[in-house]
């Protein structure tokens, strides 16, 4: 694999916690080309247009694929197709995000679309870091993520937005077959000016289908947020939804929950709340000795974890 600098490595630990290739199957992908790739002998990752078509086989076990993409050129701008075929009875966990260190005059940019076939009985944790630094223009994240669950399928997908990144559009849509399950959590953080939006959609399809998602967000100084979570009731289901934001300065947050249900034995739930930091947990903290500021950043670190 090409040596990294110390910017570069730094990227690839944030979102992936790793900047040596690790053992099992892998893609690490800089500046628009990727830099290291290997299949195992359960995972086979090749190269398509634009991307990548990774193929789990059925019964993988505790096996993780690593796929981190940073950018690290200020002005590149790119949009990455990676697919997944998770066979039947497969228990993996793949790790993606996204690293943008920006120190130049123009805008870079990566918009990534990840579709997801998870087989009947397979188990997918899936887990996407984004986060942007350095002085320079725009660093700019739009994910789109699609999840397509089998019968009894489980997907457990964790999306984080660390800091630094000045505009993201995220998408996450997922279909679910009989007895499927996915969980969704999702963590944002804002700041200075930038914008975040997000629209989690979720098609409970199959009987005995269920939908968890929680949202939890944080918007600082002159920030903006903006999510929609919609959950479709076909059949016998449960989905339950919840947005939960801070504030702090002028910090805003747009929060539109939506439930669809089209049959009788549908049962949704949203839940939503939206303000700034209790009074009584700054004075509980600040009476042990922490300044407001120290305080404010451990409950913030708490709400986001």
């Amino acid at each position: 694999m090409k040596t990294l600098d110390e910017i570069e490595k730094q990227l690839f630990e944030t979102v992936a916690d790793i900047s040596e290739p690790p053992k099992g199957a892998y893609n690490f992908r800089l500046n628009g080309k990727s830099i290291g790739r290997q299949s195992s002998k359960n995972i086979d990752v090749q190269p398509q247009k634009d991307g990548l078509i990774i193929r789990i086989a059925p019964r993988t076990n505790d096996e993780v694929v690593h796929i981190p993409v940073v950018i690290s050129m200020s002005g590149h701008k790119e949009t990455v197709i990676n697919d997944f075929y998770i066979g039947d009875n497969a228990d993996v966990t793949i790790v993606a995000g996204c690293g943008i260190y920006n120190c130049g005059a123009d805008d870079s940019i990566h918009n990534g679309v990840h579709t997801f076939h998870i087989g009947k009985n397979a188990k997918v944790r899936y887990v996407e870091k984004h986060y942007g630094a350095g002085p320079g223009a725009g660093k700019i994240l739009n994910p789109v993520s699609v999840f397509h669950l089998a019968e009894n399928a489980y997907a457990e997908v964790e999306l984080e937005q660390i800091r630094g990144v000045d505009s993201t559009d995220r998408v996450t849509k997922a279909e679910l077959k009989n007895n499927a399950k996915i969980l969704i959590r999702e963590k944002m953080l804002t700041q200075g000016k930038q914008y975040a939006k997000s629209h989690i959609e979720t098609i409970l399809q199959g009987k005995n289908t269920t939908a968890d998602i929680v949202s939890r967000s944080v918007a600082t100084d002159d920030s903006r947020q903006e999510f929609t979570l919609h959950i479709e009731g076909n059949n016998l289901c449960r989905g339950h939804s919840e947005c939960d934001a801070i504030l702090q300065d002028r910090g805003s947050v747009i929060a539109t929950p939506s439930l669809d249900a089209k049959h009788v034995d549908a049962q949704l739930i949203h839940e939503a709340a939206i303000g700034k930091i209790a009074g009584d947990q700054l004075n509980k903290l600040m009476s042990l000795g922490l300044t407001q500021n120290q305080a404010e950043s451990q409950i913030i670190n708490g709400f986001l974890k």
